[in-house]
């Protein structure tokens, strides 16, 4: 059996159909056959015997027997009778055979049919030759007594008429299945075509690893179906493989600028040392500043490409129920010592959520840097944590045009206005992807009088649960 199963494990997909089909097929022509040929040999049968109840009723032909028998013609075995075999059986087991008749066995129901103990029985016997025979034995009045006469018919009469039906039922069940056989692998091939283009552009693929091709959907059948995820699948690959190209080209991009600003202040230092050229002092602090802004800027665009390289659906880390207001408390904290000329007010309402503290808390201060960055000197930061959940942080700078409010959570973007600012366009990104893991999302908006306002609402409950965290004041 595991060497069978093994064998079709290994044959092709529409021969296995085809094998299958054609055994499903075999099966129930068998069984029809089968049952027919047995509802035929028992209606056979019943005719035989009801033949063999009318022949008995036929008083004639017993007299003749019982006259025949008592005057003493018995021909043995005489010659045959197309009709039946008629011969009286006595209680002793002895038997007069009717004149043409052969001379049946006498078996132990007759016998007691004679001594009447028994009315009448009807069983199987063979005549003296071998031939398979319908015996039945009944008792008849003769005179004032009674005699057992059996009356028999050959069963080859029945028999050849089966065996001709099986021959019959053999030949058309073999050609159903042949026929099944032919149906099931047209069919299977008609059925796995789709299959087959859809192998064919899985290897056009992994070959040429075009992700454009597109398989052609029709119907709603588990076919569309895969197709549909197929096409869904090379898109998204696509689209992620296109995400990943311009990811690498916007990190060499800005990866440049630093990196060519920061060679030349070291080109120049190195100069300097090998010519003993001293540069002035107020240069050489000015250079120093700017190596030292340089290599800042580096590490903060490395850290956000080492947050953005981590998948969307990866674990963001364990959840924990954050008091939201003191997380804003903190960072507010931080944002006043970045603009020490600014006026950065708070108003804070409780709010826990769940959510990755440490994420929560970067997320929170990029939004913050980002309204200190682009506010005026001797400006204003307001920010505020309503009963219901939702953060602002308002700014009374430039604003953002409506046409670029759309792109500014894209990876790399900035406003031409920002260009000459520090920064490299992945703080919102990194700020977007937080939220979202959390649950919540952000929104920029242009605000009354001027400025952004960026809206913040993370689902969570004003009252605080166990074990709830807590920032540490820095």
């Amino acid at each position: 059996m595991r060497g069978l199963a093994h064998r079709l494990r290994t044959l092709p997909l529409r021969s296995r159909l085809a094998l299958l089909v054609a055994s499903a097929v075999a099966i129930a022509v068998a069984a029809a056959a089968i049952v027919c040929w047995l509802l035929t040999r028992t209606q056979l049968r019943s005719e035989l015997d009801n033949s063999l109840r009318n022949i008995s009723a036929q008083s004639g032909a017993v007299q003749d027997a019982l006259r025949g028998c008592a005057a003493g013609t018995n021909p043995g075995t005489g010659g045959t009778t197309n009709f039946a075999y008629i011969q009286v059986v006595g209680s002793d087991g002895s038997r007069c055979v009717f004149p043409y008749s052969e001379p049946v066995k006498v078996q132990p129901q007759d016998i007691a049919v004679a001594r009447g103990t028994e009315r009448d029985t009807l069983h199987n016997s063979v005549t003296e030759n071998g031939a398979a025979v319908r015996v039945r034995t009944s008792r008849v009045l003769v005179g004032p007594g009674s005699a057992a006469v059996s009356v028999s018919r050959p069963l080859s009469e029945i028999d050849s008429s089966l065996n001709r039906l099986a021959l019959l039922l053999a030949a058309v069940a073999g050609i159903g299945v042949i026929g099944a056989g032919a149906a099931g692998l047209w069919i299977a091939r008609a059925g796995l075509r789709p299959v087959d283009g859809l192998t064919l552009a899985v290897e056009h693929v992994a070959r040429t690893e075009d992700l454009t091709v597109r398989i052609p959907v029709e119907g709603e059948d588990e076919i569309a179906r895969l197709s549909r995820s197929f096409n869904s699948m090379t898109a998204a690959l696509a689209s992620s493989r296109d995400r990943q190209s311009q990811l690498i080209a916007d990190a060499g991009h800005e990866l440049r600028t630093p990196l060519t600003s920061l060679r030349t202040n070291i080109e120049l230092l190195a100069r300097s040392e090998e010519t003993g050229r001293a540069i002035p002092p107020d240069d050489r602090k000015a250079l120093m500043a700017s190596v030292k802004a340089q290599m800042t800027e580096l590490a903060a665009l490395i850290g956000d490409l080492q947050e953005l390289s981590r998948p969307d659906a990866a674990d963001p880390g364990p959840l924990q129920v954050v008091a939201l207001h003191e997380v804003v408390t903190h960072a507010v904290e931080r944002a006043r010592l970045r603009g020490p000329d600014l006026s950065v007010g708070s108003d804070l309402r409780p709010w826990y959520v769940r959510a990755e503290p440490a994420a929560l808390e970067r997320a929170l201060v990029n939004v913050l840097d980002n309204a200190v960055k682009f506010s005026p000197s001797g400006g204003s930061v307001e920010v505020a944590l309503t009963e219901y959940g939702e953060l602002t942080v308002r700014d009374h700078g430039p604003g953002i045009p409506a046409e670029e409010l759309p792109h500014v959570f894209e990876r790399f973007w900035r406003s031409p206005s920002a260009r000459a600012l520090p920064g490299s366009g992945l703080g919102l990104s990194i700020v977007a992807r937080t939220i979202h893991q959390t649950g919540g999302e952000i929104a920029l908006r242009p605000a009354a009088g001027g400025g952004t306002v960026a809206a913040i609402r993370i689902p969570g409950a004003p009252t605080p649960p166990p074990e709830t965290y807590r920032p540490e004041t820095p």
